[in-house]
């Protein structure tokens, strides 16, 4: 029993170790300014067609729904209030979230992965070059930065496909869907969804850096690696979507 607990409860210590140094040297130099930026371009900007696309279709899709239930209470005209709401504190910053660890994370994974197995990273300690401040702490900057500014964009696309739907499907006035949706949020909501993916952005970088620079056995470990980062950053994602919707709902309610 304790020897198969060995093998997770290193690779635990392990990515503490990791987050902890990839933090510190946040605070040191080099910086690598240009590797921050390639990432944030990689990330960012790469990231946005498929943000696009689940976002608006994801707004489309809660519309239609909650339109089909608030007609039989002849609430149609709230149908922005609950998109909003459920755009800008759940399946906005979760969903834009996904689609970053599934497109990134096992990006990284596989890049350093493959790294690591033809020993470039070896060579790079070789030459003096401290593999997590060249690799790992430019792409959490550039994750933490680029993930609230997605997630934005995220939900302003799903609020534009509620609308299409509120107006061409259940001929809701756009200024009442407009109104209605902006009214619905608070600084709190607000707070909410831009605080999530804040945090999940270190999870989705640091997963996936971490089981790149643990690859082993060649190209069949690469597409271990990669596998392994986006399943764990994915559940990672929901279990600390949960502990911070907690905190919020008790500060709410208090």
């Amino acid at each position: 029993m304790l020897d198969l607990l060995k093998a997770p409860i290193q690779a635990v210590q392990d990515f503490y170790e990791l987050t902890g140094r990839a933090m510190r040297n946040v605070f040191r130099k080099p910086h690598y300014l240009d590797d921050i930026k390639l990432q944030m371009d990689t990330i960012g900007v790469g990231s946005i067609p498929i943000v696009l696309l689940t976002g608006f279709f994801s707004g489309a899709v809660m519309a239609l729904q909650m339109g089909r239930s608030l007609q039989d209470y002849g609430q149609t005209g709230r149908t922005g209030t609950f998109v909003s709401i459920i755009l800008v504190r759940e399946l906005g910053p979760v969903l834009t979230a996904v689609m970053v660890a599934g497109r990134n994370s096992s990006g990284m994974a596989s890049e350093l992965g493959s790294m690591k197995v033809t020993e470039q990273i070896d060579a790079m300690r070789a030459l003096g070059t401290d593999p997590l401040q060249k690799l790992v702490t430019p792409r959490m900057i550039a994750t933490a930065l680029m993930l609230p500014c997605l997630t934005v964009i995220d939900d302003f696309v799903g609020m534009l496909g509620g609308w299409l739907i509120a107006v061409y499907v259940y001929a809701l006035p756009s200024l009442q869907y407009w109104s209605t949706t902006w009214r619905a949020l608070v600084w709190n909501d607000v707070a909410q969804g831009l605080l999530k993916p804040f945090v999940f952005s270190f999870a989705i970088s640091l997963i996936g850096c971490f089981y790149g620079l643990r690859t082993k056995g060649g190209t069949q470990g690469v597409g271990r690696a990669t596998t392994q980062a986006v399943v764990v950053a994915d559940v990672v994602i929901f279990v600390v979507d949960l502990f911070i919707t907690k905190i919020f709902v008790s500060a709410t309610s208090s």
